[in-house]
Order: structure tokens, then C-alpha cells, then sequence
């Protein structure tokens, strides 16, 4: 652990770009149950709650191309300042939804949010390597994800706790208190992020594929698309890329059926603890502590496994094996658990899956992508989650739940299906790729 307290000590850059992740992040947790929350109080339908993931899920996708080129060609930090200041405003819009009638409204605005956080994200992931030395990437990848977990783990706990007490009002106000506070905490990075290349030119890379430099203003989609030949010309690049996307496959519908579960098979209240809580909407408490258990596995499932396993790029691809093995398990046995103990213990392994596959495929793509064409790939790979992300969340609510009748238990079986094949094929890419050393990036990459 000394590890990375002194990373965070050292590194005053790293620090307060951590700490806006952590305010920001906190008050994304928050935003979600009361969003969650307000949509199952004001609707019945199963496809509703489909539509709030896609309404985070899809501007991501669409926009991501256009960020990819926007983090490549300005200073990466001034495009999450932006966006932080631009969320506040948006997400206080969520109070004006008070009816059934203003749902129209909370996707509007969830969609707004979303399409600019598609600028901060990849950003921000191009950002920690012009922040960290590249020995630090793996211990860096570490502790962003055991802070997205932590917040995950007590954001959207208190999330819910606050939302069921006090109404989702409060819970709209903190997140978009908390973009503002990160994006003050940003503006203190003291880095040059970025040098604006007046023209474009290609560099041959470690393998001899052309990569491109963003060109200067008038580039925009001949910047993505350039992005897009390069990662054609390193397929072992485009696998690495493509690694979250294939994972979320399983993972997003399982966000969709995990609040029917908390709704309406294990409600607190069932289990005897909301008579310690006299008011509490327990299906929303239950929401929040199943999201509590998912940030510890997240947090801390990377965190033991790089302890155990090391930084070597071999051992993180292995890593990566194990995570989708641990994704396996644990959707099965969500669709088996018959109590809220063991619907808990199937989140916890499957969130430690997939805390490991987020945490050791972003890592090993810093590790070797140049900071030219970083923002790009970095955009293609969010592109590519959320779209799979968003694939899945339609099956889980307006397909399985709404057109086809499936139950939550029969949904997270086809996840864990789709999982079992997703493992399958990454098993292949790797032993195809067992001799394959990573190369190391030049000086200024």
C-alpha cells in the first residue's frame, strides 16, 4: 500500500488529477440511484430502466470519435475542465423532473451529461500517461480503480441511503456540486499535456505501421479516421482495445437486472433490516448496497491480483484470463442465488472479474501506445464498451424483460453464456499472441 500512497505523495500532478476522479466519481454514484430510483417510482415498464443505461451508455459511443480527436489535438486538461463545468449545469437540470410526464426530460439530460463526459473520458485516460512514469502505469491503473470502486462502494451506498430518507433532490445537487470541485482540482495540474502539431505526419512505429500526428485545425473526422488505420496496422493493439468491450457484454445487461432484483426480490425489508430503518425505501437501500459490494470486488480484486501476480505484460495478460473466468462464475451465480448473502458473494467474484479486466487491458494499452494517436485509441475502446455495454442493456430490459418475458434469473444464465464465449474468444488471442514481447515507447511517447 506504501506503494501507491507515495505515488499519490510524490507525484503532485498524478494527485490532483486522482482527486477530481474522486469527488467526480462520488457524485456519478449518487446521480445514478436517484436516477434509478426516480425512473422506478414515476414507471412500471422493464424498458424504461433499459433506456436510462442507453441514455449514459450510447452518447459515449456516438461522441467518442470526436472526443478522440478533441484529446489528441487541445490540452487535455482544459477538455475535462470544460466538461466538469458543463455537467454541473446539466445534471441540476435533473430537479425539474417531478412527473411521470418529465421522464423525457431525465433522458434528455442523462444524454446531455453522457455525451460530454465522452470528452472527459478518454482525456483523461490519455492523460495519466503524460502524469506518471511508465513503471507506474500498472500501479497508477490500480488505484484509479480501487477509487472508482470506493467511490462506487460508498457513493452509491449513501446514495441510496440519502435518496431513500430524503428524496432525490439532494442527491442531484451534490453530483453537480462535485463536477465543479473536480474540475478546480484539474485546473491545479501544472503539466503540459499536449504540443499542437501545425500539420500532420506520420511516424513509423516499432512494427513499421504509419502513425499518424493530429494534423492542426481543419483535421477533425481524417484525424479519426487516420487513428482508425493505425490501429488496423496493430491488430494486437485493436485485441488489447477491444478487450472491455467484450467483457461488457456480460456485464451491462447485468446492470439493468440487478435493480429488479433489489426492487422486488431482495428487498431489505424482506430480510428483516429495514425495521431497523423505519421509512427507508429498502428496494433502493438494497440497490445500494449491492452497488457497495460491487466497488469493494472492483477495487480491491485488482489490487490482489497485481500483488500476486506482478507488472510483467505476460502476467497482466493472464490477469486478464482470470477476470473473465471470475465473470463467468459470477453471473451464474447471480441466476442461482436464493438469498441476498449469496446474490452479494456473486457480485462480489464478478465484479472482481471485471475490476480485473478494466484495470490490466487499460494498463497494458498505456504501457504501449504512443501519446500521439493515445487519445484516439483510448476513444475507439470507450467507443467500443459502450456499445456493447449499450447491446446488452437493450436485451436485458426491452427484449428479455418486455418483449420476450424473461425473468432477471434467466438473464444473468444468457450472461453468463455470453460471458463463457467472450472468455473464449480472448483465450484465443492471447495464445495466439504467447510469444509476443511488447514494445517499449520511445522518449516523448
Amino acid at each position: 500500500m506504501n506503494e501507491y500512497l507515495n505515488l499519490l505523495k510524490d507525484n503532485r500532478n498524478y494527485r490532483y488529477l486522482w482527486l477530481g476522479s474522486v469527488v467526480s466519481q462520488f457524485g456519478d454514484w449518487f446521480n445514478l440511484i436517484a436516477s434509478a430510483a426516480l425512473i422506478a417510482s414515476l414507471t412500471t415498464s422493464g424498458a424504461a430502466l433499459s433506456y436510462l443505461f442507453l441514455a449514459r451508455f450510447l452518447p459515449l459511443f456516438l461522441f467518442s470519435p470526436f472526443a478522440g480527436v478533441v484529446a489528441d489535438r487541445y490540452d487535455r486538461r482544459h477538455v475535462m475542465i470544460v466538461s466538469d463545468l458543463l455537467r454541473a449545469l446539466t445534471v441540476l437540470g435533473l430537479l425539474l423532473v417531478r412527473e411521470a410526464g418529465d421522464v423525457w426530460l431525465l433522458y434528455l439530460l442523462t444524454v446531455t451529461q453522457f455525451a460530454l463526459s465522452s470528452l472527459f473520458v478518454p482525456a483523461r485516460s490519455a492523460v495519466l500517461a503524460n502524469v506518471v512514469k511508465q513503471e507506474e502505469l500498472v500501479a497508477a491503473n490500480a488505484l484509479d480503480s480501487l477509487t472508482w470502486s470506493t467511490m462506487l462502494a460508498f457513493g452509491a451506498f449513501l446514495g441510496g441511503i440519502v435518496a431513500a430518507v430524503f428524496g432525490v433532490t439532494q442527491a442531484f445537487i451534490m453530483d453537480g456540486l462535485t463536477f465543479v470541485l473536480s474540475a478546480v482540482l484539474i485546473s491545479r495540474i501544472a503539466v503540459q499535456i499536449r504540443e499542437k502539431p501545425a500539420v500532420t505526419t506520420t511516424v513509423s512505429t516499432a512494427h513499421g505501421t504509419a502513425a499518424p500526428e493530429p494534423a492542426g485545425p481543419g483535421g477533425g473526422w481524417l484525424d479519426f479516421l487516420d487513428g482508425l488505420r493505425y490501429l488496423r496496422g496493430e491488430p494486437f493493439i485493436l485485441g488489447l482495445a477491444l478487450v472491455k468491450a467484450a467483457g461488457s457484454l456480460a456485464w451491462g445487461a447485468i446492470n439493468v437486472v440487478e435493480v429488479t432484483f433489489a426492487e422486488e426480490i431482495f428487498p431489505l425489508q424482506s430480510s428483516g433490516i429495514a425495521e431497523l430503518l423505519p421509512g427507508i425505501d429498502s428496494g433502493t437501500a438494497t440497490l445500494g448496497l449491492i452497488y457497495a459490494v460491487s466497488g469493494l470486488g472492483t477495487g480491491l480484486g485488482p489490487l490482489l491480483l497485481r500483488r500476486w501476480l506482478g507488472d510483467a505484460p505476460m502476467r497482466l495478460r493472464w490477469a486478464v484470463s482470470a477476470g473473465f473466468g471470475m465473470l463467468i462464475l459470477g453471473t451464474f451465480w447471480l441466476s442461482v442465488a436464493g438469498s441476498l448473502a449469496s446474490f452479494a458473494g456473486a457480485t462480489l467474484i464478478r465484479t472482481v472479474g471485471s475490476g480485473t479486466i478494466w484495470v490490466f487491458s487499460a494498463a497494458m494499452l498505456q504501457m504501449i501506445v504512443p501519446d500521439r494517436v493515445r487519445g484516439r485509441v483510448f476513444a475507439f475502446e470507450f467507443a467500443m464498451l459502450t456499445l456493447t455495454q449499450s447491446v446488452s442493456t437493450l436485451w436485458a430490459g426491452l427484449i428479455g424483460q418486455d418483449t420476450l418475458g424473461l425473468d432477471v434469473r434467466q438473464i444473468a444464465l444468457s450472461m453468463s453464456g455470453v460471458a463463457t464465449v467472450m472468455a473464449f474468444l480472448w483465450l484465443i488471442f492471447h495464445l495466439r499472441n504467447i510469444s509476443r514481447s511488447e514494445p517499449q515507447l520511445e522518449p516523448g511517447d
